[in-house]
């Protein structure tokens, strides 16, 4: 009982750390998303 106790906190820590560092506002997921967007633009503004 005791190892499963242990073992549903451990996730949930792993849960809340991925909310915290990709998932969040300022995680990594918006970084990579405003960064596609600025890449995407400069490459829109490129002349052929």
């Amino acid at each position: 009982m005791r190892s499963i106790l242990i073992t549903v906190m451990l996730v949930m820590v792993a849960l809340v750390i991925y909310n915290s560092v990709v998932a969040g506002p300022s995680g990594t997921r918006s970084l990579i998303m405003n960064g596609g967007g600025r890449i995407n633009e400069t490459i829109e503004r490129m002349d052929p």
